[in-house]
């Protein structure tokens, strides 16, 4: 996966859970102005493993929210798994999976944004980041 994007009614709204839940700053995307797109992690290169990241303007009406996953959820390494869901959940966030161990992976749980968007976080057994 080269590429991932987070797409929000509230691009501010987004813009501060996502950077408070992954630790990542954005930065507005040169020539995409009309479309309100914002680089995650800010430089627009590669990050980590080639991954680039953005958020961009929804262009329909956000799914409803609580109801279980409805795309692909793409999983971020983080140092607290349960630190950050709590976090999440504190900024208005939902818990779509609780905080779980995964023997041989890590502890990983999923979270939902004020747009209807789930994604998973997890903290690696040691030794396997």
């Amino acid at each position: 996966m080269p590429h991932f994007e987070v797409h929000a009614t509230d691009a501010e709204l987004a813009k501060g859970f996502y950077a408070g839940l992954l630790g990542k700053a954005f930065s507005p995307r040169q020539r995409a102005e009309e479309v309100e797109y914002h680089l995650i992690g800010g430089s627009g290169t590669a990050g980590k493993n080639g991954l680039t990241s953005g958020g961009t303007h929804r262009t329909g009406n956000a799914p409803q929210r609580g109801l279980p996953a409805r795309s692909g959820t793409m999983t971020f390494e983080v140092a607290d798994c349960d630190g950050q869901y709590d976090w999440a959940l504190a900024q208005g966030g939902a818990g779509t999976l609780p905080p779980r161990d995964y023997p041989g992976t890590g502890r990983c749980v999923c979270v939902e944004d004020d747009e209807g968007n789930i994604e998973g976080i997890i903290t690696p057994v040691q030794g396997d980041n």
